[in-house]
């Protein structure tokens, strides 16, 4: 039996100091073999926050001994802003019951970016529940 969790996204820049609004959020979920199934767009209000996302997440039941099923899923968030690197955070854990609030810092991009400077990757490791 599933249950669903929600995520939304807070972009900004600056260490967190000014909000990014109008940046377009993607919420994926991993599908096998590297493809991703597309979720939701969002788009950030004046705060530099997005609506929330409903996404299935596991029973807690079904995780409360040991060998048990993981108590979240995962999903990826793509972030992206003209002027601004895009973001992209791998395995954001979404809990059942719990709205996950994913920061997203955007940095700018340099006066003659490259194709090395388009993307920032985030790697969220697992919890050891």
């Amino acid at each position: 039996m599933e249950t669903q969790g929600t995520i939304s996204i807070r972009a900004f820049t600056s260490r967190a100091q000014i909000p990014v609004q109008g940046a377009t959020a993607a919420v994926t979920r991993p599908t096998g073999q590297g493809r991703h199934q597309l979720v939701a767009l969002r788009v950030t209000d004046e705060n530099g926050l997005t609506q929330p996302v409903a996404l299935p997440a596991p029973a807690l039941s079904q995780s409360d001994h040991p060998g048990g099923e993981r108590p979240f899923s995962v999903c990826d968030i793509w972030v992206e802003h003209t002027g601004y690197r895009m973001l992209h955070v791998e395995g954001v854990q979404i809990f059942p019951g719990v709205e996950t609030r994913q920061d997203a810092e955007l940095l700018p991009l340099p006066e003659h970016p490259t194709a090395g400077d388009m993307t920032t990757v985030v790697d969220v490791t697992p919890q050891p529940l």
